[in-house]
């Protein structure tokens, strides 16, 4: 399996500490964001790794984190996203990489207390498909939803204004080679995006959709608020727990 961290985006919500970088490169407590999702992957057994991002610091990434050494990767690729497409847009670009294989894709400002090799493991299994992570929240309007009944996912609905379940889908992904096919018959939704959502329904419709509910805390880093909340729960809970 491959891993892939989307790192694009103009992080508008984090304006204007964004003015002059990309939001994957600020520091989040002790590292910068982007070290986060990487080493959830390792830890989870994956050492081939894509890094898409874009606009005017993707150079930095490069500089940054060069060929991946300080992660013990086996290989560490770049690709970079043209304009604001949505995070389907940019998984598009991970297709020549994936070159067949499964891969498990984690939004760059993902960050999280335990491990999802349990989670990989099982989808290794599973045969095809997709797999999402879930996690009970506070502000689930704030994501996509996923509806659970008898274990099974009925239904998710994106940034609902009312919100059926409290359990919302985090930036961390577990899809067969056939989301590239998935991705290109997307339209683009109201806010003119090729929305994940989209992707995982797609999944769901077929019958080919499972999920696990992450264990340990679990943030985004998105805004000024959840920024200041991921380092505060790095800091309280040693210097990142991942790392063990």
């Amino acid at each position: 399996m491959k891993g892939v961290v989307l790192a694009g985006g103009l992080g508008t919500r984090l304006f204007p500490l964004t003015k002059i970088t990309n939001k994957h490169l600020l520091p989040v407590y002790n590292k910068p964001m982007i070290h986060y999702p990487i080493q959830c992957l390792v830890n989870a057994g994956i050492t081939d790794i894509l890094i898409v991002t874009g606009g005017n610091s993707a150079g930095d990434f490069l500089q940054l984190l060069g060929n991946g050494a300080d992660f013990g990767l086996k290989r560490l690729n770049y690709a970079y996203q043209q304009g604001e497409g949505g995070i389907a847009d940019a998984l598009k670009l991970a297709e020549a990489f994936a070159e067949g294989s499964p891969i498990a894709v984690v939004l760059g400002d993902n960050i999280i207390e335990g491990n999802i090799k349990r989670a990989v493991d099982d989808f290794k299994s599973q045969g095809g498909g997709a797999k999402i992570m879930l996690k009970e929240v506070h502000d689930p309007e704030r994501f996509g939803v996923a509806l659970v009944k008898d274990g099974k996912v009925i239904r998710i609905v994106e940034k609902p204004k009312m919100p059926e379940t409290n359990l919302a889908v985090i930036g961390i992904y577990l899809y067969d080679a056939t989301v590239f096919e998935i991705c290109r018959r997307l339209k683009p939704s109201s806010r003119g995006e090729l929305e994940i959502t989209d992707v995982n329904n797609d999944y769901l419709q077929q019958g080919k959709l499972t999920y696990d509910v992450l264990q340990g805390w679990w943030t985004d880093a998105g805004t000024f608020e959840s920024l200041y909340r991921s380092a505060t729960l790095i800091r309280d809970n040693g210097a990142n727990r991942m790392d063990v």
